[in-house]
Order: structure tokens, then C-alpha cells, then sequence
């Protein structure tokens, strides 16, 4: 068998084998390769995995076009009138598969192999005895890096297998602007989605079982983005799940557990994720997984079957792009050289790519997480979003013992390249004087960290002197007299 015209050793064996080609296998491949290591990639549909055909790329692309539009609806706001917006649906779509194959080759079989990491297609088994099985032929294997990821998963309600269901992964393939999009899910891609659609003409309900959409993350951010939805026309339905669905012509109706209909003509689940781990005899193979189905995994990405590791959406972490190419990064390193390097214990940073942008990092902020201090600057005293007269957002710092920097969030334009610095900061466990000495260009949003970082300080040299530290400062004055 070939992988892409290169002849492969099935009788040799190889130092590490990847199963998976998203984007935990190919960080994970390259960086074994690149410690000297001979490693195989294995995968069983195209490589790129789902951040560039169906996730990341895809969506922030169509949000790009959703957002021109809206940007244009608003401009009177600066002065700027725009007669009409037309939206042309095929223009829309042909943008977002030119951005899938600009970024492509990137993850191609044919780069993987230019950096010695030749891929083969097909199906991976495991075997008891640790052998990786591929369209029935044997791979011997010193290590096995698992990195299948994970796909949309479709709730269980009554009558939904009746209907079309739309998930992240499908919803590419539209070639009409839906008239009536119900969106079940208020996490992240449902906002996301949402929006992004009816931005471009589409009448959207999302429909939350939570009390409030995007319920990890600040609640002050959570409502900006519910008032930012409904002024974009979007029906929001919090604190109720979907009931049953029912099939109807052009269409069907969803009907929430307190009664409420929903029509549509096109229905979108966008309720989580599950693991890509059945048929692939892990159990058997003796790797725990949890009882969702994920790879259990200790804080150097090792399995519970030695000489086999795992990262990026097959595990319980954190399911980011980002989150899964640095842990495959060191799970590689790990199946290379020893496993001496772990994960951070920090909260990763997260996205949510809506308007106004949501980011956050490390511990939580917002009413109810008191066990810390907090310094928020809102964005209508921030010049720079005063100048664009989009001033609806805040960043908020959440500080620890002496001042040190444990997490945020940032709510605004470009939130998520904010986000990076106080990314940094939480890491390396700065404090927040150390983020006031540093200087920050005016005017940008990024002033807003400076500001929250000083507004804190502030607060501490005005905090009342704690009355043992007066009594220390009394006794060193009577010990050291008076000179002259």
C-alpha cells in the first residue's frame, strides 16, 4: 500500500505512529519528526481535520462577509449611508471554500511527507498487543500519539432523525441563504452561526437550555451579546430545550419544553462534540476512556497503555485548536524524549468570535466569582471605542494575591488579539504593576488592559495600611534615632 506515492516499511518499525491528520496529529507528527524521530501518520479522510474544512476557517469566513454586511447597515451611524445591502449567498460561499483552499496545502499529505512524515489513508484499529492496524495491515509501532479528534454531536429529542439536521460540519455545503434557521445550542458556534446567518438575510432563533447564552463565560459578556443578537433580528430563547421536532412542508417546527414553536425551513444542532474513538478497539486495547467517550489522559498526555498518548479533541480538555496543537506538541515530545514536559494547569485562552468578540483566559470573572478581586474598564470610557462608536464591551481583570494576574475577559472588537498579552501575563504569573509599567500604544483596545491594570494598583496604594504593618513601622522608627 502507498501513502501518496511513498512506498512504506510495513514489516520496520516506527518510532511514533499518529493516528489522526487534524491538527493535534500534524503538530504532534512534525514534532516528532523534527526531534529525529521515524513517524507515520495515519488518516482516515483528509488531512487538515476540522479547524480548516469545517470549523475554524470556514466559520471566521463567513463571519468576515456577515460582518461587511452589517457594518454597512450601520454606517450611519458614522455619518456613512448606505442605500441598500445586497447579499449574493453563492459569492458568499465561494469566499469561504477560496479561504479552505488557500490554507490547505498547508496541512497537505504532500507538506507532511516534504518534512518526513509520510501519511497513509485508511482506517486505524489497535490492537491488544499494541500494534496499529490499518485497512487490516499491521504497523508496528514504538509509540502511538492518538489524535482522532472529535465530531458534532446530534441531541436526542423526539422526532429530530425525521428532519434535515444541519451540524457545523454539513452546514458548508448550503448553496441557499436558509429562509429560517433554528439553532439549537447557545454555546459558541450556535451564537456564532447564528448571527454570522442572519446578518445575511436569514430570520434565526437560537434556541439555549441554559439560563443564559454562553453560560462559562462572564454574564456581563453574555448579555452584551444576547442585546447584539437581537438588534441583528435574532429570536434568543434561553432556559428551555428543544422538546420534540416535527416535520412540516419546506421546513418543520421545533417545540420547547414550556410550549414554545419555533418554524424553520433549515434546523441546526450545535450542542457539543463527541470523540472519534469508536471502532477503534481502544477499550480492548486496555486505554481508559471516560464515560463520554473521551482518552483519558495524566497531565504529561499519557494514556493508561503505556507507550500510547493522546491530545486534542479526543481527550477531556479543552476542545481548541490552539489547545490541541500545543498538547500534541508535547505529547510528541514526551513519546520522544521521556515524559518530562505537562500542560499547563492554567484555563487556556477561548474565543468566541461573535460581535462584539468574547475572549477570555485562566480563572473566571463576573458577578459570583468573588474568591478574587476584579478591575474592569468599560468601553465607553475607552477612546479608541469611542472613536468607532462601539463602545458596548469591557475588559475585566481578575487579580489574585499581590496583585497577581489570574485571569480575564475582553469584550469588544478584536477581543482575541487582546487576549494574547493577558495570555502571557496569567502564564508567566505577572502582576498587574507589571502590566502598568509596560507601555501601550494609544489609542487601541489593547489600552484597556493598561488602564484595568492600573485602575488595580491604584487600588492597593489606597487600601487602608493593615494595623500590623503600622506597629512594624512604629517599632523601626523607635529603634533608629533621629540623625543631625
Amino acid at each position: 500500500m502507498k501513502g501518496h506515492d511513498v512506498e512504506l516499511d510495513w514489516g520496520g518499525l516506527w518510532d511514533v505512529v499518529v493516528v489522526g491528520g487534524g491538527t493535534a496529529g500534524i503538530v504532534g507528527a512534525r514534532t516528532a519528526a523534527g526531534l529525529g524521530a521515524r513517524v507515520l501518520l495515519v488518516e482516515r479522510d483528509r488531512t487538515g481535520g476540522d479547524c480548516l474544512y469545517t470549523g475554524c476557517v470556514p466559520s471566521k469566513a463567513v463571519l468576515a462577509a456577515a460582518g461587511a454586511a452589517a457594518a454597512a447597515r450601520n454606517a450611519a451611524r458614522l455619518g456613512i449611508d448606505v442605500a441598500e445591502v445586497g447579499v449574493d449567498f453563492t459569492r458568499v460561499m465561494a469566499h469561504v471554500r477560496a479561504a479552505i483552499a488557500a490554507l490547505a496545502p498547508a496541512d497537505s499529505p504532500e507538506a507532511l511527507e516534504s518534512t518526513g512524515v509520510p501519511v497513509v489513508l485508511g482506517h486505524a484499529v489497535i490492537g491488544a498487543d499494541g500494534t496499529v492496524a490499518v485497512n487490516g495491515r499491521r504497523i508496528a509501532a514504538r509509540q502511538v500519539l492518538l489524535a482522532m479528534g472529535a465530531a458534532p454531536a446530534v441531541p436526542v429529542i423526539d422526532g429530530i432523525r425525521v428532519v434535515p439536521v444541519l451540524t457545523s460540519e454539513t452546514i458548508w455545503g448550503l448553496e441557499e441563504l436558509p429562509e429560517r434557521l433554528a439553532v439549537i445550542g447557545g454555546g459558541p458556534v450556535g451564537c456564532e452561526l447564528g448571527q454570522a446567518f442572519a446578518r445575511l438575510g436569514s430570520t434565526v432563533t437560537i434556541i439555549g437550555s441554559g439560563p443564559r447564552l454562553l453560560p462559562r463565560e462572564d454574564p456581563d459578556a453574555s448579555e452584551l451579546l444576547r442585546l447584539s443578537l437581537v438588534a441583528d433580528g435574532v429570536r434568543v430563547l434561553t432556559g428551555t430545550r428543544a422538546a420534540s421536532v416535527t416535520p412540516g412542508t419546506g421546513g418543520g417546527t421545533v417545540v420547547t419544553h414550556d410550549g414554545q414553536r419555533v418554524g424553520f425551513t433549515h434546523l441546526l444542532a450545535a450542542t457539543g462534540r463527541a470523540p472519534r474513538t469508536a471502532g477503534l478497539g481502544l477499550a480492548a486495547a486496555g486505554i481508559d476512556l471516560d464515560e463520554r467517550g473521551r482518552v483519558v489522559t495524566d497531565r504529561h498526555l499519557r494514556t493508561s497503555k503505556p507507550g500510547f498518548w493522546a491530545a486534542g479533541d479526543v481527550t477531556a480538555h479543552p476542545q481548541y485548536t490552539h489547545t490541541a496543537g500545543v498538547h500534541a506538541g508535547i505529547a510528541a515530545a514526551n513519546a520522544v524524549l521521556g515524559p518530562w514536559r505537562t500542560i499547563s494547569p492554567v484555563t487556556p485562552p477561548r474565543v468566541t468570535f461573535t460581535d462584539p468578540e468574547i475572549a477570555a483566559v485562566g480563572e473566571p470573572t463576573g458577578p459570583g466569582t468573588e474568591q478574587h478581586r476584579q478591575s474592569t474598564i468599560w468601553h465607553t470610557h475607552l477612546d479608541r471605542a469611542v472613536t468607532q462608536a462601539q463602545t458596548a464591551g469591557f475588559t475585566r481583570l481578575a487579580v489574585g494575591r499581590r496583585g497577581r494576574l489570574t485571569g480575564g475577559t475582553v469584550v469588544g472588537p478584536r477581543a482575541g488579539e487582546t487576549i494574547g498579552e493577558l495570555s502571557l501575563a496569567v502564564h508567566l504569573r505577572l502582576r498587574t504593576s507589571n502590566l502598568a509599567r509596560a507601555t501601550h500604544p494609544y489609542p487601541t483596545h489593547n489600552d484597556a488592559l493598561w488602564n484595568a491594570a492600573i485602575l488595580e494598583v491604584l487600588r492597593r496604594l489606597h487600601a487602608p495600611v493593615p494595623a500590623a504593618l503600622t506597629r512594624l513601622v512604629a517599632a523601626a522608627r523607635r529603634r533608629r534615632p533621629a540623625r543631625g
